[in-house]
């Protein structure tokens, strides 16, 4: 059965190959979703270059609801998002996929059901299924190359999806010893090297070495140093006192 996740239901209209149904099933499970809904495929159902073409995410396709109109694929929605790349002559709000998932999670958390479709791969959706959608998901594509595949467009919507209802940091560190080093940490670390280095008559001349300073201490604090970082540097600084002092 389909998970308890609330999310939009992903309606694969008349698609020709199942390799793009599989391909566009492993998509969407990719980014958490599980509600494929298609209508009349071309050659016909279930089947198996989808299941082959799907891989782990095969469950999708059991649990695939089949329809056998536009109209009947999103009846129990309040609304519903046309993917196409095609100006038509009808008029409806048009939304790149970033911005409509986000409306779409903001939807489904007010309690309402939302589908978004997705045309055949030959000649994409017809006027007559986008008569029954509330708007359009257009994607910025190159003008002189805009035909994505089926299961890339999936794939591109399911991550926006994904993007407007999990809180994942823009940027992060990993790794074994990731602790970032506080400020009196680094400023510790700058006091060190800077000893060290009047030691060594490093700050010549006398007339230059105020700003020479100024700019050490900006360095450090201009790196985003792990406090292992600030640990290596002081030792690395310790280990040539040490080696300068040897007989």
């Amino acid at each position: 059965m389909p998970t308890d996740t609330p999310q939009p239901a992903f309606v694969l209209l008349r698609p020709q190959m199942g390799e793009n149904i599989g391909a566009a099933a492993r998509g969407m499970w990719n980014f958490g979703l599980d509600r494929m809904r298609i209508t009349a495929p071309r050659d016909g159902w279930p089947n198996q270059k989808a299941v082959a073409m799907a891989s782990g995410a095969g469950r999708l396709l059991d649990e695939a609801q089949m329809y056998g109109s536009t109209a009947e694929a999103v009846a129990d929605c309040h609304y519903v998002y046309a993917t196409t790349a095609r100006p038509r002559e009808l008029t409806k709000p048009v939304l790149t996929p970033e911005a409509a998932l986000a409306d779409a999670a903001t939807r489904i958390g007010r309690g309402e059901k939302v589908a978004v479709m997705f045309g055949p791969e030959r000649a994409g959706m017809e006027n007559e299924d986008i008569a029954q959608a509330s708007a359009i998901i257009s994607v910025p594509v190159n003008p002189e190359f805009p035909s994505l595949n089926l299961a890339q467009c999936v794939l591109l919507c399911a991550y926006e999806w994904r993007r407007a209802v999990t809180d994942t940091p823009a940027e992060r560190l990993e790794g074994q010893r990731t602790e970032l080093a506080e400020r009196v940490e680094v400023e510790k670390l700058g006091d060190h090297y800077e000893e060290r280095l009047e030691e060594a008559g490093f700050f010549y001349p006398e007339a230059k070495g105020g700003a020479m300073r100024l700019n050490l201490r900006n360095l450090w604090s201009r790196m985003p140093l792990t406090r292992a970082d600030v640990q290596m540097l002081h030792g690395i600084m310790r280990q040539m006192v040490r080696w300068k002092d040897r007989d």
